[in-house]
């Protein structure tokens, strides 16, 4: 072998053709200059990039998983070239933290990252999304294309085509590290090896505890801890709900920089703010921007070079000087995605629904929506009582569930309508005297699933599907939804949080005990988080009601209307506005939500919950217009009846039951 020595530079020495010794004879053939130039760049150290310099260089967007496929340009989007950056290895930030609005670009720039370290650092990676699902998802959608568009990738990421190819749907190998994807429901993956990039997206979607081991973030960040000074960590999220926010509370504890740029008039320096848009009423397309400084209107195509001048300034004092955090709204959405005229638009188009401010919040102005958790009045929900005789349904009323909770000496009962928009109306209620250690109580319940209510339209009507309490007597409820089958019943079991990607999750199998023997996997049990369906529950029933007259003219129920009967009494009401939601303090200083009593009895407001959980279990949330259609069908409802509200107030009410003939009620029900 020859010395490495007595090769020529092709940069320095002689090439075949070219004057000068060659004692050697080296290059005393044809190619030979190809040869030594190809040797000379492999000595070269590979370029010094950044992450958003290397997109620039080497991404490619695919038409699959972009708008605007082509190669990637991070002029488009000016505002992530500082947050890619940090990113790198040559800067020292540790954690990068990005609360954000929707359409601004982030979630590309995250996947620039992975290609970076593919390419330029690898390592061990960990890319958590808020359920396994939604990771296989991003990797056939994002990841694959990521890869197979951009060849210094596709050199260094094995096919699939072979069993020992190391690439997987959740799992990428490549020289010097492997690119791991899972859920944040998933405690297994997120401990399953040392990391030292980690990519948390949608942070606000995790739930609270990732297969009850503990928080997905803590411990996903646990597993770069080891790399000490080395390790990069992105948390990427739209906000939710203020004081259960991850992704606000992890903003809040960073420097907290906003993006300020130059107004075209005056150049005053500035971050965007919604109230600065202006426009005429009923009139979005005349949106403008207008100055702090100058207060001028600021024209939508001024928007590319304001962006292109722009800075990001923080604006707090860090807790941590390894973390930067940044805010983003999609007031800086580049031009030609989501223009000011479509935010004006979306926030006429939200007003007057609670609902529908709070996405646009959340996903426009990337800002934490603050959930008042105030209990309505329950005097006036009295005051708003409708008649219509107990045990039956009102004519919009199109399926029926029921909720219900086990006390020690009884279980109560309540069996709800839903319409279309989840109207809903109370029918029943029903107070099981005995309790679970009762066989005639639970007899009593089983009766129930094969009762059926008088529909208006004087068909009779079943329950679609009883969600039950199991947070109480856990194995007797199992035993008797085990004993009845799982088709009408579905056991829940309530957990504390707002979560957004799905407030029910399961059924999980559970291990069940039926006649003093453990069967595994006995029963299914569904997770319900509570606080989602409380808030849901005082939001529509703090929503106005048009009048008598406006009615008469035509007028609707808003989409989720609570009608209340009658012959509900006063516990009943006080029950179900027993509990509100206050802003506590942790032990780390955070703020967080929690529901609390304000009244030791809530069983109504429980019922209610259970009986919504039902009707998500259904799918009701989900159901296209055909689904709808049918069951207005099958009981005779005329599409004018769906769309026009035709209140129990307008019809004449039907003979009431006599009180003594509904033995099960309670004391407090007539």
């Amino acid at each position: 072998m020859y010395a490495p020595t007595s090769l020529s530079s092709p940069r320095s020495g002689p090439i075949s053709g070219e004057s000068g010794d060659d004692p050697g004879g080296l290059t005393d053939f044809d190619g030979a200059g190809e040869i030594l130039r190809a040797w000379g760049n492999g000595l070269r150290p590979d370029p010094d990039l950044t992450v958003s310099e290397w997109a620039d260089r080497h991404r490619m967007l695919s038409g699959r998983a972009s708008a605007e496929p082509g190669r990637y340009r991070t002029v488009r989007t000016p505002y992530m070239r500082e947050i890619m950056d940090r990113l790198s290895p040559g800067d020292a930030t540790q954690r990068v933290v990005f609360m954000k609005a929707a359409q601004v670009g982030a979630t590309e720039a995250g996947n620039n990252w992975i290609g970076f370290a593919i390419h330029q650092a690898p390592g061990p990676m960990l890319a958590v999304q808020p359920t396994v699902e939604l990771a296989k998802r991003n990797s056939r959608q994002r990841i694959d294309p990521l890869i197979d568009e951009s060849p210094e990738l596709r050199e260094r990421v094995k096919p699939a085509r072979s069993r020992d190819a190391g690439n997987t749907m959740l799992s990428k190998e490549f020289a010097g590290g492997i690119l791991i994807m899972t859920g944040a429901n998933s405690a297994v993956g997120l401990r399953s090896t040392p990391a030292r990039y980690i990519f948390l997206d949608e942070v606000d979607a995790y739930p609270a505890s990732a297969d009850e081991e503990g928080d997905p973030v803590t411990l996903a960040e646990a597993r770069s801890l080891t790399f000490a000074h080395r390790r990069k960590v992105l948390l990427v999220s739209t906000p939710t709900i203020r004081g259960l926010s991850r992704i606000e509370r992890e903003y809040e504890a960073s420097d907290q920089r906003r993006f300020f740029v130059p107004c075209p008039h005056c150049g005053a320096m500035q971050w965007l703010k919604f109230d600065r848009l202006r426009w005429q009423k009923g009139r979005p397309e005349t949106a403008e921007y207008h100055c702090e400084g100058c207060d001028a209107a600021i024209a939508e195509h001024h928007k590319t070079a304001m962006l292109e001048c722009g800075e990001w300034r923080a604006t707090a004092r860090p807790s941590d000087p390894a973390t930067v955090g940044y805010h983003l709204s999609a007031l800086y959405s580049p031009v030609g995605w989501l223009s000011w005229q479509r935010v004006a638009r979306a926030h006429e188009a939200a007003r007057g629904s609670d609902e529908a401010m709070r996405a646009f919040r959340n996903t426009i102005l990337g800002e934490t929506w603050m959930e008042t958790g105030e209990a309505p009045d329950w005097q006036r929900l009295a005051d708003r009582r409708e008649p219509w005789p107990a045990g039956t349904v009102p004519e919009r009323g199109l399926f029926l569930t029921a909720g219900a909770d086990v006390q020690k000496d009884r279980i109560e009962v309540d069996v709800w309508a839903w319409g279309r928009g989840l109207e809903s109306w109370l029918v029943d209620h029903l107070v099981l005297e005995g309790g679970p250690g009762d066989p005639g109580c639970w007899q009593q319940l089983t009766e129930l699933l094969g009762r059926t209510w008088e529909h208006a339209s004087g068909q009779p009507m079943t329950l679609a599907r009883l969600a039950i309490d199991s947070g109480f007597e856990t194995s007797a409820v199992y035993a008797w939804s085990r004993q009845v089958g799982f088709a009408q019943v579905a056991p829940v079991k309530g957990v504390e949080g707002f979560t957004r990607t799905s407030p029910v999750t399961g059924p999980t199998y559970v291990d069940a005990t039926v006649a003093g023997k453990r069967l595994r996997r006995g029963a299914r049990l569904w997770t319900v988080a509570t606080s989602t369906f409380k808030a849901e529950t005082y939001r529509f029933l703090r929503q106005e009601r048009p009048a008598a007259e406006e009615r008469a003219e035509g007028a609707v129920f808003p989409a989720g209307t609570i009608h209340l009967p009658d012959w509900a009494a006063s516990e009943w009401l006080k029950q179900l506005t027993a509990e509100q939601l206050v802003t506590v303090r942790t032990r780390r200083g955070f703020s967080r939500l929690e529901w609390q009593k304000l009244r030791e009895r809530n069983e109504a407001l429980d019922c209610r919950v259970y009986a919504r959980a039902a009707a998500w279990i259904l799918g009701a949330d989900r159901w296209p217009e055909a689904r709808w259609a049918d069951l207005e069908a099958q009981l005779g409802v005329s599409a004018a009846d769906a769309t026009i509200a035709d209140s129990p107030l307008a019809r004449p009410a039907a003979p009431r039951r006599s009180p003594q003939r509904r033995t099960v009620h309670s004391s407090y029900m007539r």
